[in-house]
């Protein structure tokens, strides 16, 4: 596979992932566009997310099944148009039940990751994977930028029609670009999906890659749902726009995860999900400064978030080899499972954000994320793993 189908695909990743991440910017002028709680607003990030993991669930393993090429362009065609539903949504309830079916058929990435592994050699798939992976952190901090600077200016529902629109876009640019593949295996539907369950239950190398995923990108989901009741609420007193900009910060991730992948070719997963998880630790105290405003506080978010992203992302390269290199026929399967897990614990943590904050504030958040990543650590440090890498 050459390199300009990895960058094709890693901008494909870019806008899958971004229609999951611009409302996290936007829930504050739903709750104001469609006069509602803030807190029923942010029951669209939730609905975006548990929609996402219901579609990793139930369509990525079709990623074995059926060809690529047709598979994403009928995934776009239908992400576009849930996205065309939401920017009409009259209310909440029609809104959120849009977000569902934009979060089920985005599953992009999680179907292009295992098909790009295995397209390339073995010593070239964390380099890969890291590439993809910057892609979607580019669509992941870019969609909140645009999503908060555009909401502000033209209003909540506009993003969500810009973004339908660049959907429809890509499928069109993928009908023609991507190239022919087969599918690995013809295994019946209900096979696949019952497959997921059975490597959970078989595979120790992949249950402890979803806990990693899981934990910390829970934390993750926690900081980004806080962050942005931080920043409009009266501490701060920022519009939404200022949610796109903190997370432009963070663009520097999109540097590190190929690094990151060329450390997992050279010394294997383990060790950087040890740096990963010790970074995710350090990255909650860092954040904890945030509670205090004005320039400080600013800064300290600047930071911890940036720490995070990188630790978060880094680790996500460091999983996908691992898991990868357990079956060259089920790596759709493996992939399913895997993000299913690190979707679920995203959307449990965007839940448990919300909550944290109301009770406990900005701290409360901040100590969540810590929680989590020490979860985490103990499992990498204390927990079980397989004595030698299988080979099938």
């Amino acid at each position: 596979m050459g390199r300009g189908t990895v960058w094709l695909l890693a901008v494909a990743c870019g806008v899958g992932v971004g229609n999951v991440y611009f409302p996290q910017a936007i829930s504050p002028l739903i709750a104001e566009g469609l006069g509602v709680s803030p807190d029923t607003a942010a029951s669209v990030v939730t609905a975006t997310q548990f929609g996402y993991a219901g579609g990793i669930f139930l369509l990525v393993p079709l990623g074995d099944r059926f060809p690529y090429r047709p598979l994403l362009v009928t995934l776009f065609t239908l992400a576009g148009l849930g996205l065309l539903g939401a920017g009409a949504a009259p209310g909440i309830g029609s809104l959120v039940t849009a977000s569902v079916l934009v979060g089920i058929t985005t599953v992009i990435a999680p179907i292009v990751a295992p098909m790009a592994a295995g397209l390339v050699a073995d010593d070239r798939r964390g380099a890969v994977t890291g590439t993809l992976l910057s892609g979607s952190i580019g669509g992941m901090l870019l969609s909140r930028a645009f999503g908060g600077g555009i909401g502000e200016w033209l209003g909540w529902r506009a993003p969500y029609l810009m973004t339908a629109a660049v959907a429809l876009l890509i499928a069109v640019v993928l009908a023609r670009a991507l190239p022919r593949t087969t599918a690995p295996s013809k295994q019946r539907y209900p096979a696949l999906l019952a497959a997921s369950f059975q490597l959970l239950r078989t595979e120790t190398e992949l249950r402890r890659s979803c806990v990693y995923q899981a934990t910390v990108f829970g934390g993750f989901s926690a900081l980004w749902t806080g962050v942005a009741l931080l920043l409009t609420g009266p501490e701060y007193g920022l519009g939404a726009s200022a949610v796109g900009a903190l997370a432009l910060v963070n663009a520097g991730t999109m540097l590190c995860t190929p690094v990151a992948g060329r450390a997992v070719d050279r010394r294997g997963p383990d060790a950087v999900n040890l740096v990963c998880l010790v970074a995710v630790l350090g990255a909650a105290g860092v954040l904890l400064l945030g509670g205090l405003g004005g320039a400080v506080g600013l800064a300290g978010l600047a930071v911890g978030s940036l720490l995070l992203d990188v630790a978060m992302q880094s680790g996500m390269v460091a999983n996908q080899v691992r898991i990868f290199a357990l079956s060259d026929e089920a790596r759709a399967r493996l992939n399913t499972a895997y993000m299913t897990c690190g979707y679920l614990g995203g959307s449990v943590g965007s839940w448990l954000g919300v909550r944290a904050y109301d009770r406990f504030g900005w701290s409360g958040v901040c100590g969540l994320v810590a929680l989590l990543a020490a979860v985490a650590l103990v499992r990498h440090v204390l927990g079980p793993r397989a004595a030698t890498p299988p080979s099938r």
